[in-house]
């Protein structure tokens, strides 16, 4: 069987979602468990973009074991350079190094002239191999490029020494016809001394990423690029997870394998979803809330009389478990960090004190600590850390009028800021309150509730998320607690606190 290459691209064009900002020390625990759900290439970021992508692919280039590490780079010297420095110490580097081909983006982006792609393609591919060995090349808006000029650009590329071929439906236009044909054409007429594999990366704004990534399978691809959940500009990437199952789960027919642990699924999409502050849909496709729920009476029936009757998925190969996790008030530290490792998680000494503190005051007040529990309690610890700040309490009382007035405190560099403000309703007011502590004014973009867990001691997790008014820049934030109003509250420091941090809406 042909082995299928995974190559993750959630911190890089998953984190262009609008809204979803990763930190480093996030994004280094989400590549640990990538690496744990088998993915074989990550790209970690865009190295020049910033000091802070720098940062965090440097980061996750030295932390991850057995992941091959990428970094994307313009066709510019510079962006080549900055992307070596970023992956010089990576067990595995590479380099993936993209320009625009299509008519469109030649004469309204770029303002270049075939010749002129042609000769930065061949110049920038061949100083890349110098520094890497594995050098990934990709025409950008590969599927609305002419068919001739992108077999040009792609043979060039080879000749200049790309090792792995990558072809974008940049902007979802293709369909799996299509786009399948044209991994055959290029398969067909590209010649190369040394074997070159054919990547798929697929956007979702016609809905059908995953199928295009399966027909490029289908064609000759040997790897596939997108995110966990989908997640990325506008409409999303290909999921990974759903390219995953149909490979697993129609063996008799795509005749394929990968590297992919099918039971970390499950577990690798809740972190995601829960830093990204993106909630999967319940009807999501192997990860949703009622992926496996049955409503009818009649698959009721069946699925009672034999599984296979309605499900081609056991929740069990995904990691969706029906036990509950057995730590309490009485578990030791010692069961508090195994069960945090198991969950991807490294923390040093003063981190894990802090956050086993904070795991006996949960286990004081419910009967039983889950996953999710534990999960949503390292996401919102770990956000608190970075951005330096801390909520310490929040008071609420009526106004006449029918309005509400709060009175906010919060620690900043061991220094405690208060403030209070008046709103139409309790949420408002509080975040009129924060508004003033940090001295800004963002636009509300999106605020949700979830709750965690099932049942009376079920805590609330808030998402939302913030708009810069000079910037348009969005930032999202987490919040937990008990109490919805406080999970309120911390989810919008969370996300103020994050904005200010980067010099925005002054």
């Amino acid at each position: 069987m042909r082995q299928i290459q995974f190559f993750d691209t959630t911190l890089r064009d998953g984190e262009q979602t609008p809204g979803v900002n990763f930190n480093t020390k996030e994004k280094v625990q989400l590549a640990l468990q990538l690496e744990k759900w088998g993915i074989d290439t990550i790209e970690a970021g865009f190295p020049i973009a910033s000091e802070g992508d720098f940062a965090a692919v440097q980061a996750i280039a030295t932390a991850v074991s057995t992941m091959t590490v990428a970094g994307l780079a313009r066709c510019q010297i510079k962006d080549i350079d900055r992307a070596y420095e970023a992956l010089k110490q990576a067990v595995s580097p590479q380099i993936h190094v993209f320009l625009a081909t299509s008519e469109v983006h030649r004469r309204y982006k770029l303002a270049m002239t075939k010749e002129e792609v042609i000769r930065a393609i061949k110049e920038h591919v061949t100083y890349a191999r110098t520094l890497f060995d594995k050098v990934q090349f990709s025409p950008e808006d590969a599927t609305r490029t002419e068919k001739d000029f992108l077999l040009e650009a792609v043979q060039t590329a080879i000749d200049a020494g790309a090792t792995i071929i990558n072809i974008p439906d940049t902007v979802g236009y293709s369909n799996p016809t299509a786009y399948g044909e044209l991994f055959a054409y290029l398969i067909a007429n590209t010649k190369s001394k040394e074997p070159i594999m054919f990547s798929s990366h697929c956007h979702d704004d016609l809905g059908m990423a995953t199928a295009n990534a399966l027909a490029a399978i289908e064609n000759g691809a040997t790897r596939v690029e997108g995110t966990i959940n989908g997640i990325g500009e506008r409409a999303g990437n290909t999921a990974l997870e759903e390219v995953a199952l149909a490979l697993h789960v129609r063996q008799d027919f795509y005749d394929c394998t990968t590297n992919i642990q099918l039971g970390e699924t499950k577990r690798t999409s809740d972190l995601v979803a829960r830093l990204s502050g993106i909630a999967v849909p319940k009807n999501k496709a192997i990860v949703g809330g009622n992926a496996y729920a049955h409503e009818s009476g009649i698959h009721q029936d069946g699925v009672l009389k034999n599984p296979e009757t309605y499900e081609i998925i056991t929740p069990q190969l995904v990691g969706v478990q029906t036990n509950s996790l057995p730590l309490g008030k009485l578990s030791g530290r010692h069961a508090f960090i195994e069960k945090m490792n198991q969950l991807g998680y490294q923390f040093d000494s003063e981190e894990t004190n802090a956050l086993f503190k904070r795991f006996k005051e949960l286990a004081d007040k419910k009967k039983q600590v889950t996953e999710q529990d534990l999960l949503a309690l390292a996401a919102d610890q770990g956000r608190t850390q970075t951005e330096g700040v801390e909520l310490e309490a929040v008071q609420l009382q009526y106004v006449s009028n029918g309005h509400q007035g709060a009175v906010v405190s919060i620690t900043k560099d061991h220094q405690s800021y208060v403030a209070s403000a008046i709103g139409a309703g309790s949420i408002q007011a509080i975040y009129n309150s924060i508004d003033q502590i940090f001295e800004q004014q963002p636009r509300l973009l999106n605020y949700e509730i979830t709750a965690l867990t099932s049942g009376e001691d079920a805590q609330a997790e808030v998402h939302v998320a913030i708009e810069c008014t000079e910037t348009n820049r969005q930032i999202s934030g987490i919040g937990v607690d008990f109490d919805v109003l406080q999970a309120s509250a911390k989810a919008y420091v969370q996300a103020s606190a994050a904005l200010k941090n980067r010099g925005e809406n002054k």
